[in-house]
């Protein structure tokens, strides 16, 4: 189709500081054919009747109150009241590149159905870009250059949120917004991953990122580190986990004590492997820990790695390998 609409659901709350460096982004945009679906998340200050202000400006933007509370039925909210061949996300904090939704809806009138598009991505900030953030965005880049986001899929979330777009029916196809699992952008990527939506790399940076101290993702407790352990649990044993292979789980701080706990509750049987010699031969949630040598022993193992020093995550990877073991099939990093 020429010119297909574009759906951006934005959900807000309390952004009246950025809000208008957002819309303003949007405004001059390239692309044209775009529609703004802007939900109102119950906020407290000036951002609804900035909003509102915008919309009566362009008839593009238009703006409706949540029904419920929180970012994921502001997202159903906006994708109900949504009509464009093509869906994509914005945040009412960020910006975007001139040329953002251009290039995403060029990509995917290219490739077509079954894929998705990304943009590479930039932090900003009055304070600086910390280290950690400097590299999940040299990281997370590097995946979108090449397409190949989802073979790192266990450690943090691939996919650019909210720069994103796909074709309406392969967004249906992947649950939409209907789960109620936090962070919802990384339960999304899951379920690209499982409707196997091919990634189209892409080169350009499209979004800014905006880092603040009160940002939702750094003081929401549902973007907490044991929610993504949650997801990523459980997305590896429903698509990943091979139930007649033996499962594995090598790392004793918090992540791998988080994971070995859930097993546990869930009843699910597996080795827990370390090399830190004071707790090998312990009982954690009645489980004894072993050293990793043990691995040698088990058939065709299964192995979660929850050991997140870059040094230690490169000697795991050799000791696989000595044992003819692959990553993503044999063996997979949650860090």
């Amino acid at each position: 189709m020429q010119n297909p609409t574009v759906s951006l659901f934005i959900p807000f709350k309390n952004t009246q500081e950025y809000l208008p460096a957002c819309l303003d982004s949007i405004l001059t945009q390239t692309y044209s054919y775009w529609e703004v679906l802007a939900v109102d998340d119950h906020s407290e200050d000036q951002s609804r009747e900035i909003l509102e202000a915008y919309a009566k400006k362009d008839n593009r933007i238009k703006v409706y109150s949540n029904s419920g509370s929180g970012i994921i039925p502001a997202l159903r909210t906006a994708y109900t009241q949504s009509s464009g061949e093509l869906v994509s996300r914005m945040d009412s904090d960020d910006i975007m590149k001139p040329n953002r939704v251009e290039v995403l809806a060029e990509l995917l009138g290219y490739h077509g159905k079954g894929h998705v598009a990304v943009g590479q991505v930039q932090y900003f900030s009055h304070r600086g870009i910390s280290d950690g953030y400097a590299r999940y965005e040299t990281w997370l880049n590097a995946l979108t250059a090449n397409g190949n986001n989802y073979t790192e899929i266990y450690k943090e979330c691939v996919i650019p949120s909210p720069c994103w777009m796909l074709h309406r029916d392969d967004f249906e196809l992947s649950g939409a917004f209907n789960p109620n699992r936090y962070p919802e952008d990384y339960d999304l990527t899951f379920r690209f991953y499982e409707n196997q939506l091919k990634i189209i790399p892409c080169n350009d940076v499209l979004h800014l990122w905006r880092d603040y101290d009160t940002r939702t993702s750094r003081t929401h407790e549902h973007y907490a580190q044991n929610y993504f352990l949650d997801i990523k649990l459980h997305y590896f044993l429903k698509l990943d986990r091979d139930p007649i292979r033996p499962l594995v789980v090598w790392g004793a701080g918090f992540k791998g004590k988080s994971i070995a706990k859930s097993l546990v509750k869930q009843g699910l049987d597996f080795v827990w492997l370390c090399d830190n010699p004071a707790k090998i031969g312990k009982k954690i949630y009645g489980q004894e820990l072993e050293h990793f040598e043990s691995l040698k022993k088990l058939k065709n193992p299964q192995s979660v790695v929850t050991v997140a020093n870059g040094t230690a995550q490169m000697e795991i990877r050799e000791f696989f390998s000595t044992l003819g073991q692959q990553a993503k099939k044999d063996y997979f990093f949650f860090c």
